[in-house]
Formats: structure tokens, C-alpha cells, sequence
């Protein structure tokens, strides 16, 4: 069965110029991902419930898209041509251009879970992987595509904030732990530092602890988006899941409403003061 692949959630109150996705919370499995290790494994590699967390920004104004596919079946931050050689059956008919972390086996077809252990018994057909391009990986970047264009004919700019989840410690054998968001603009590649800056504010009068581009730069959708040049800023925002999330079993935490609560006030105040900045809000 195929399953859409994304969900969209249209401005439920006066749009802002603010699109929010979620890549990676997706909880589809395809009935064709015919992976060889546990699925407990598989799930680990979810950034789970962002989806739920960040819902309340179409609420705002903000245009809501969120993957329902695992990111462990194909990974939309990620390039296309970023695939590991090691995965496939037969050589790619095209040059590839694998970044370190994909020749570590986590590229847009996964080879390993973050564990180390394989996800599939042996390596994938072509056709196989061009499928999830073609069914799930384009139609999510197309629809990202079209929210931005729509968001910047309508409102002259646009502001996209790409959201994931975070281990709340750096590694297992490290005890430090990294503080509750972590803003990636590629050093400042991505996004207008004003807008970086007032996001990072935002969260730490909120009472959080906020860093930049440590240890999370951010990735394909904010390079690929993400043109100041142009008016389009993309911000990559990682959560850190021991605010809301037991990270062994994946179930929720007393913390969860809270910070879903905390999200849907960033997001007010952010729509908010986005749409108030327009020209025409101050004509």
C-alpha cells in the first residue's frame, strides 16, 4: 500500500508569512520496507511526535507540513545524490555525492540504524530506492517547494522553520547534556541573523536554554530553502527529547503537554510579530 505522503495544515486564523515542517516524526512503515533488523531499532532513529508538538503553528497562521513516512525509509534532509555507495545492488547510473554522515550508513537511504546494526539484510536494488525518490522524497519536497513560493508571492518574504528532536545527551558514554533547543542557519548561510537571533530570544525568555548551530548546523532543507538574498529564511530547530520524551521507550513524558503548550505560545508570538513587520501591516 502507498501512503501520502506528507500531511498539510492550511492557516486555521489570518496567514503569517511562517511555514513549520517536520520531516522526520513520520510512524509509516511501508509495506515494502523489507528491513532485517528490529523494528524497536528502526523506531529509535524517529524524531518522535514533533509532528504533534509543532501542529498548534497552523493555528498561528503558519502552513504545517509533516512526513507521515519513517525517515529511516527515506530521508527527505538529505540531498538526493547523497546516497552511500555501500547500499546499493549495482552502481548509481549518476555521480553521487555522499557527505561523511552517509558514508557512516545514515544518507538518504539508511544502511544503519544509530546503533550500528544494519537495516537490511544486504544492499537495495535501484529501482527500489528510485520508488521512494519518486513516491515520497519528491512529492514532500514539492509540496515545501509550492509553500514557499505561495508564502513569498503572497507576503514578499518567508520564514520556514524546519523542526526536529535531539538525544538529550551528546553520546552514551557521555554524561553532558545539551541544552533544550539547538538552531541551525549554516552559519549564517541559511537564514537573516535578525531572525535567528529573535527565534533564540523567544525560546530563552520562555525560560529555555538555547544554542546556535552546536552541534547541529542544520541540513538539506534549510540549504535547499533557505535564500536571505531572497527574502526566504529557513531555520532548522532541534528539540531536545528529554523535555518531552522517556527516550528507551518513545512514550510520552509528564513533560509533553508542557512543552507542546510552551510551542503553540512560540508560535503565536512568532506568527504574530512576523505578520505585523509586513509593509502592508504597517500601511
Amino acid at each position: 500500500m502507498t501512503h501520502h505522503p506528507f500531511t498539510l495544515l492550511e492557516p486555521a486564523s489570518s496567514p503569517a508569512p511562517l511555514i513549520v515542517d517536520s520531516p522526520h516524526s513520520g510512524r509509516v512503515y511501508p509495506d515494502d520496507f523489507d528491513f532485517e533488523c528490529s523494528f524497536d531499532a528502526l523506531r529509535q532513529t524517529e524524531d518522535s511526535y514533533v509532528d504533534e508538538l509543532v501542529a498548534s503553528a497552523a493555528q498561528a497562521g503558519a502552513t504545517v507540513i509533516t512526513a507521515q513516512f519513517a525517515r529511516s525509509y527515506i530521508d527527505v534532509n538529505r540531498a538526493e545524490d547523497d546516497i552511500d555507495p555501500a547500499v546499493l545492488a549495482s552502481p548509481w547510473p549518476a555521480p553521487l555525492q555522499p557527505t561523511d554522515r552517509t558514508l557512516q550508513g545514515l544518507g538518504l537511504v539508511r544502511r544503519l540504524c544509530k546503533s550500528g546494526v544494519p537495516v537490511y539484510r544486504g544492499p537495495l536494488p535501484i529501482a527500489e530506492i528510485r520508488k521512494r525518490i519518486d513516491e515520497y522524497y519528491r512529492p514532500y519536497h514539492l509540496a515545501l517547494e509550492q509553500a514557499v513560493v505561495r508564502c513569498a508571492a503572497q507576503f514578499g518574504e518567508c520564514y520556514l522553520i524546519d523542526c526536529h528532536s535531539m538525544p538529550g545527551q551528546s553520546s552514551e558514554r557521555s554524561a553532558a547534556r545539551r541544552p533544550d533547543f539547538v538552531l541551525g542557519d549554516r552559519l549564517g548561510e541559511s537564514s537573516d541573523p535578525s531572525f535567528t537571533g529573535r527565534v533564540c530570544t523567544l525560546l530563552r525568555e520562555m525560560g529555555y536554554t538555547v544554542a546556535l548551530n552546536d552541534p547541529y548546523k542544520g541540513v538539506e532543507i534549510v540549504r535547499r530553502y533557505g535564500q536571505p538574498a531572497k527574502a526566504r529564511h529557513a531555520l532548522q530547530l532541534e528539540i531536545n527529547r528529554r523535555l518531552y520524551l522517556n527516550e528507551k521507550t518513545l512514550e510520552k513524558s509528564a513533560g509533553f503537554a508542557r512543552l507542546q503548550a510552551d510551542l503553540a505560545l512560540f508560535f503565536r508570538t512568532l506568527a504574530g510579530e512576523l505578520a505585523r513587520q509586513l509593509p502592508m501591516a504597517a500601511e
